[in-house]
């Protein structure tokens, strides 16, 4: 943040009284002008004449200082200190001096000094309070201020000081999450200045930060009488994280219709690049491709462009294509925000964990504690550390079968690549009828290793002890798969896996194994449709087979929160059809619509709820029989307590026959509980 380049420190010059004084008015009217190269050669033409004089040696070195020749002027102040032991007037000149060349530690210490032996002095004031705003060390800079307000009220370079240390005092503030004692900072700024543009946008720029969609709202509203383009583009960014990204186009509509003809380039820029943006949200890409190479003809790949084309392709899935655009942001400019903190989330998006982490740690060592890279980091952290989760689960069908079960699982990453888990399952199974009863214990043991960033493969075995009123058993369960990327957009599972049927007492007695080898495939598109494919096919202990198809085509209505909806189709076949040991049909069909809504737990913040609901009727046809009206809903709330805990409950309730017999309906409920076992990964994220 921009302190004391922008504060007026104006020291008075104790004029001597010499034959000359008056010849050198000219010069001290170059100096308070700000003409300062004019007054440099006023001087060094002074000084030929003169060249012991005090106060035009004095003002000289302040010219050049002034004028980009910063330690050339130390170097005459500080042999102005040598002869002059004492003078207050050089001594000033000189701590101003080591201000110019940045030297703060030297500086602080010197006007300790001064304001020390000078209490009534207000410039030695000022100066050490600009000297330790630059320090960062805010409350003393803020102390020193007001003294010298106090010494010299009202004064105009005092007060712009104050703002700016104010300003970096609630700069600091924000980043250590001290959100109302930095608002409070805005307010007193905007007591001394009403309306100033500079604070305005640093209060809603926090407003941002915490969400307050209202306040910042509110406060860009207030700059709109003053700054109605740069209000707009606030606005239009406020309606974005609102999740209204319509309004939010519309709003950089208008502002793009205002900016026409204004002479300010900046606000230009940032307003077509507001405007790009919500082109973006609203996945209007190729407008936004167009409007990206239109302004290339006027401004040449600037950072700016290269980050809205970057944030295009980022959007439509195309993470190298982004990557290299932000790589050629950081060419540019190595300390870019854009750039860095843009190209970790697109090496993220790529599966390039380590390269992203590297990244996002260089953003943060440029820009300590910036909120975003911060919360970056985090989602990371929380990816690879521990996790423990609980099921527990009641469900009921009308064929007087219930089952409770409890579900402990337990993932430990040790890298970013390999990670183990565990878990164990007790499941009871009754019918309340023939008081058919039987309990099962599953252990499964495994293994994930990521060795490609877009393919990964799981392997979990296990055993699994049942006991019925007539039998008891031992059986191996496998379950090994393989995740793909095949390409962008597209996610791909292929897998086999070995279980005991076991939805109810009859089934597990019956000790039946099914080995099942399966696809999952989903395709993503950019214009809002998607198509989810699943086909199994299963042979059994029991001499059978089956075939199983599931699939899903459907719309994206909303992204914040999810809302679709779509068109489901099942056809289900088997060998052999069974009927008195479990529904077997040679051919079942089901078509059924449904619509989902979801605000899925990863996204969800803290002290915050999630959801998901997901509604579904149509028609089943079981052999050649007549169509049977079907209903689905499943249901699930959640809250996030901490970063580490969260819960949720959640219910099933069916009539679809593919799970049992026709005609039966299925209800399930319960609770299930995540939890991080640590606050980060126990292996050091590099």
């Amino acid at each position: 943040m921009k302190l004391i380049n922008k504060a007026v420190l104006f020291i008075l010059l104790t004029v001597s009284t010499i034959a000359t004084a008056q010849d050198m008015d000219k010069g001290f009217s170059n100096l308070e002008k700000g003409e300062f190269g004019k007054a440099e050669v006023f001087f060094k033409n002074i000084l030929k004449d003169y060249p012991e004089n005090k106060t035009a040696r004095l003002c000289y070195a302040r010219a050049i200082g002034l004028n980009n020749q910063a330690d050339k002027a130390l170097d005459n102040f500080i042999q102005l200190k040598k002869e002059y032991p004492g003078d207050l007037e050089i001594e000033l000149n000189y701590a101003e001096a080591l201000l110019w060349n940045k030297k703060f530690t030297e500086a602080k210490t010197f006007y300790s000094e001064l304001v020390e032996r000078n209490p009534t002095n207000f410039v030695a004031h000022l100066g050490y309070a600009n000297t330790l705003s630059n320090l960062k060390e805010f409350k003393e800079a803020l102390f020193y201020v007001n003294k010298a307000l106090v010494l010299s009220p009202a004064n105009p370079g005092a007060l712009i000081s104050r703002k700016y240390i104010k300003l970096g005092y609630a700069n600091e503030k924000v980043n250590q999450k001290s959100y109302a004692e930095a608002e409070a900072f805005y307010d007193e700024i905007l007591v001394d200045f009403p309306g100033d543009k500079e604070t305005m946008l640093n209060k809603a720029n926090l407003f941002l930060i915490t969400k307050n969609i209202e306040k910042g709202k509110e406060t860009y509203g207030v700059l709109a009488k003053t700054n109605p383009i740069m209000a707009l583009n606030g606005l239009s960014l406020i309606e974005h994280i609102d999740g209204k990204d319509k309004k939010a186009l519309e709003i950089a509509e208008e502002a793009v219709q205002k900016v026409v003809g204004n002479t300010d380039e900046a606000l230009v820029k940032q307003t077509q690049e507001r405007y790009v943006q919500a082109l973006i949200w609203n996945k209007k890409y190729k407008v936004a491709q167009a409007k990206i190479e239109e302004l290339n003809t006027q401004y040449k790949n600037e950072n700016w462009l290269l980050a809205l084309s970057a944030t295009l392709a980022v959007y439509r899935s195309d993470f190298k294509e982004s990557i290299g655009y932000y790589s050629t942001i950081l060419e540019n400019d190595s300390k870019s925000f854009d750039g860095n903190l843009g190209i970790a989330n697109a090496y993220y998006a790529d599966g390039e964990t380590h390269k992203s982490l590297d990244a996002v740690t260089k953003t943060l060592e440029i820009f300590k504690n910036q909120n975003d890279a911060v919360n970056f980091l985090k989602k990371i952290n929380e990816e690879y550390t521990p996790t423990l989760e609980e099921k527990l689960s009641y469900a009921f069908d009308n064929g007087k079968n219930t089952a409770k079960a409890t579900l402990t699982s337990i993932v430990i990453p040790v890298s970013t690549k390999l990670a183990f888990n565990a878990s164990y399952q007790y499941r009871e199974t009754e019918n309340t009828v023939t008081k058919a009863s039987a309990k099962t214990n599953d252990f499964l043991a495994g293994v994930n290793y990521k060795f490609h960033p877009k393919i990964s493969y799981t392997f979990n075995a296990g055993v699994t002890s049942a006991n019925s009123n007539t039998s008891s058993y031992n059986q191996a369960l496998i379950h090994t798969f393989f995740k793909i990327k095949p390409m962008k957009l597209q996610d791909l599972e292929i897998g086999y896996k070995r279980e005991i049927q076991n939805f109810n007492s009859d089934l597990i007695d019956k000790e039946i194994a099914a080995n099942n080898y399966y696809l999952n495939y989903n395709l993503s598109t950019n214009f809002n449709f998607g198509w989810f494919t699943q086909y199994f096919y299963t042979t059994q202990t029991d001499d059978n087979t089956r075939n199983l198809l599931f699939t899903s085509f459907y719309y994206n209505f909303m992204s914040s929160p999810v809302l679709k909806g779509g068109l489901n189709y099942q056809y289900i076949a088997f060998k052999n059809q069974v009927p008195t040991d479990y529904f077997s049909p040679s051919k079942f069909n089901a078509v059924e619509v449904f619509i989902e809504l979801l605000k899925d737990e990863k996204i969800a913040k803290v002290n915050s709820w999630f959801y998901n609901a997901n509604l579904a009727t149509g028609y089943q046809f079981i052999e050649n029989n007549d169509k049977q009206w079907t209903y689905r809903v499943q249901a699930k709330l959640g809250y996030k307590f901490s970063d580490r805990l969260l819960a949720n409950i959640y219910g099933i309730k069916s009539n679809i026959a593919s799970v049992s017999v026709a005609g039966f309906t299925y209800t399930e409920m319960g609770l299930r509980l995540k939890w991080n076992l640590f606050d980060k990964p126990i292996f050091e994220l590099k």
